[in-house]
Formats: C-alpha cells, structure tokens, sequence
C-alpha cells in the first residue's frame, strides 16, 4: 500500500478546561516540533495551524486527535496468523464477543502488537460508544478542528515500551478526582492481557485496583497463561507513583520497578512520528465522517477558486472600465482640440487650394510660353503659323499656311516638333501626323501635340 508523505503533522489534547495543541514538521519519518499552543477550551484554535488550504494539496497536513481514554474499551485477542488484507474480517468476527455494546451502536478500530515469535498473533481491539465519539467530534468541529485519525495516546506508550521479560507494567494518568489506569499483562513474549480502568484517587482507587488486579491474576492462572508471581511495573513519575507504590507494595511482596513515562510532549511526538511512518493503524475516526471532512475540504477548494476567479475578474472589470474611461477622457480632449483647430484648418486648406490654382495657373503660364518659344523657332521660313491654342494644360494645338510647293516644309516642321526638346528632356509625349487641305496655291496644315507630364510644373 502506497504511504502518504506528510508534510506536517498536528496533535490536539482536548480536555475539559485547556486544549493542547502540537505541530510537528515530517521529513524522511522524523518529527520536529514547530509551534505549540496552550489554550482555554473555550479559545478558538489557530487556524493558520489547524486549517486545510491549497497548499495542501502537495503539503499535506494530518490532524490527529486524542481520544478521551476513559471513554475507550480494550481488548485482547490472539488470531492466526493470515494477510494483512484479511485480519479486520477476522476481528470483526470477534465483535460481538468482545465488546461490551451492540456492535452497531460503536466505534472499532484495532491495532496488531509485534512480537518476535509464536504462531499466534496478538492484536489489540480498540472500542468506543459511537455517541460519545460523534458528540467528541462535533466539539473538535465547532472549534474548527477537522480531524483525520482519532486515536487513544496510552496505546502509543504501550507499543514502543521495551519490554525485558514477562511481568506486569501499570500506566498511571493521574487526575484530581479519578485516575485512569492501564495494566499491560506480558507472559511468555506476548502479551496476554490489557485493562484500562478508571478509578477513584486516594485510597478507594488503590483498593479497587488491587482487587481488579487480583481478578486478571486468578483469571490468568486459570487460562494458564500466568504460572509464576509476574514482575511489577510503575509507568509513573516520582510524585504520582508515590500513593500507589505503597499501596501496591502491600497487595504484593514483589518488587515494584519504577519507570519513568513520556511527557505529554514527548508522547506528541510519539504519535506524529509513527504517524508518519505509517507505524499507527488504530483510528476510531468514523468513516462517513472522513469521506465528509474530504468533501469540505474539496468544496472549500473549489468556492475559494471560484471566489478568486470572481474577484480576479472585478478587477479585470475595473480595470478595463478605468482605462476605458482614461481613453474617453483623452478622447475628449483631443476633440476639443480638434474643434478649436477646425477653423484655422478649414482656412489652410482654403489658402492651400488657392495656392494650388495660382501655381497651376503660372505653371500653365509658362508651359504654354514653352511650348510658344518651340514652336516659333522650329517654324521653317516657308510656313506660316495662323493660330496657336493650349488647352488643358497639356494640348497644343497648331495651325496654319504655306504655299503648295513648301507642303515637304510642314512635315519637316512635323517631325520637328516630335523631337523638340527642352532643358535636355523630350517636350511632346505625343505628336500626331499633320492634316493638309490644299486650296489653289495654298495649302493650310494643322495638328496637335500633347505635352510630357512635368513640363507643366
């Protein structure tokens, strides 16, 4: 099964009157402490801490949450060994046997113990009233805290104590009005037996706990698992073991080892890095309830991007309404410009085109003085010129007489004038063929010529 690599990970003590709160940065399986908070139960959590955003979509973040202990039950089985796969059908099986309430009015979870050796494998069942796990969660949601595992801290304790032979190890969790007990039986490298019991403080608590230990001792002998008086144990501070040493020692004449326990930082930790690696399998969380907490937080995702989206676009809007109104504004005042220059415009061009019909009229002017000039000096001696017309500004017509010999004389004077030149450029684009009537001894000639474009400028 493909693991989950976390990036950090938050474990939450919720207690009546103060909230706990770790957070732990995951890497290559080790823990680091980064931010921890002491609050009133009735202070909101930080959210900047608790709470899922995109950025944990590659930095994934695990909420873990502690389980009030004396709201659990727990119980030994032994199974045969089998395939991961198949060992929750095989507990579940046992359900009805062992829990203390109708199966479907609880909450399971179970937990594998590993040992070295035996052909028997030693599982721990971990049971809670659904109730009481639903009203812990809808507590842990209006705080804002959406957790992914619910889980029990003695049972992290219990897993990683190194145990050096058969005996008895008893968990203390003082409290002032009741102290939560756990009593690990080890016979034989396996552990044969788990109790967590809840009893008064002071004196009644330690009468009660000796008497229930007297219960799983004869219980014990009578199974068989227990033939010889077993090694004591105390998982308990200095100041928390005193009371209940004395008052072990004189239910049994055996020596009481005293070991020290995990602070609850420490015990944090402990949670978090197996976590981590994936060493943690007991989770009490409620299926429907993850498959809703990932659902939030996929609509969560998606009204945040919608609500981004939005916002991105009102200022796309804003933005295009600002610029256009900017362009409107220079738009108006070019117009503006353009009105009070429209007159001094109009006048240009009126002085322009009047400027442009004089120059056409000098430069019709002199063109026709040209074309006058070539025509009377290429005029043979012979011919005589009646009428010189220009018209059209490129038109020159040309007409006149000569006598009936001197008729040669006008087609020199034709051909002439279709080589005229003026400043080294050819004067006529086109001379057409002259056009002679003859009357008695006089012959009168005509034709036109029209003149290269530029000659007129």
């Amino acid at each position: 099964m493909k693991t989950t690599r976390w990036h950090s990970c938050n474990v939450l003590q919720a207690g009546t009157d103060a909230r706990r709160l770790w957070q732990f940065a995951t890497g290559n399986s080790q823990v680091a402490l980064s931010a921890e908070q002491r609050l009133v139960s009735s202070a909101p959590l930080p959210a900047r801490l608790i709470t899922k955003d995109w950025r944990t979509l590659w930095q994934k973040k695990l909420n873990i949450a502690w389980l009030p202990a004396e709201q659990v039950f727990l119980r030994i089985i032994h199974l045969p060994k089998c395939e991961p796969e198949e060992l929750r059908s095989m507990v579940e099986l046992q359900l009805e046997k062992l829990s203390p309430l109708p199966v479907n009015q609880i909450v399971w979870s179970f937990e594998v113990v590993p040992q070295s050796s035996g052909e028997l494998r030693t599982v721990i069942v971990i049971i809670a009233e659904r109730s009481l796990v639903e009203d812990f969660l809808g507590k842990l949601e209006s705080a804002g805290y959406l957790a992914d595992r619910l889980e029990l801290p003695f049972l992290h304790q219990l897993l990683t104590t190194p145990i050096d032979g058969d005996g008895v190890w008893i968990y203390l969790q003082p409290a002032e009005a009741r102290t939560l007990y756990l009593t690990a039986w080890w016979c034989g490298g396996t552990l044969q037996q788990v109790n967590l019991l809840n009893l008064p403080a002071g004196e009644a608590g330690a009468a009660a706990l000796a008497a229930q230990l007297n219960q799983i001792a004869w219980a014990g002998e009578i199974e068989g698992w227990l033939a010889s008086p077993p090694r004591w144990h105390l998982v308990a501070d200095h100041a928390g073991a005193a009371g209940w040493e004395s008052a072990l020692r004189q239910w049994t004449s055996e020596p009481i080892e005293l070991v020290p326990p995990l602070a609850t930082p420490a015990l944090a930790a402990l949670t978090a890095q197996r976590a981590a690696r994936s060493e943690s399998k007991a989770n009490l969380l409620p299926p429907e309830f993850s498959a809703r907490y990932q659902q939030q937080f996929i609509d969560r995702l998606w009204m945040r991007g919608l609500g981004a989206l939005t916002l991105v676009y009102m200022a796309a809007v804003l933005i295009y309404f600002g610029a256009l109104y900017v362009l409107k504004f220079k738009a108006s005042k070019v117009q503006d410009q353009v009105t009070g220059l429209s007159a001094a415009y109009t006048n240009a061009l009126q002085l322009k085109e009047r400027v442009r019909i004089l120059q056409e009229q000098v430069n019709l002017k002199f063109a026709a003085l040209d074309c006058w000039k070539v025509a009377s000096e290429l005029l043979p001696p012979e011919v005589t010129l009646t009428s010189f017309s220009f018209s059209k500004g490129v038109r020159l017509s040309l007409r006149g007489n000569a006598s009936r010999d001197d008729e040669s004389k006008i087609g020199e004077y034709n051909e002439a004038m279709s080589k005229a030149t003026l400043n080294g450029a050819t004067l006529f684009t086109q001379v057409n063929p002259y056009n002679i009537a003859v009357n008695g001894n006089t012959a009168a000639w005509s034709f036109e010529c029209t003149l290269q474009p530029g000659q007129n400028e």
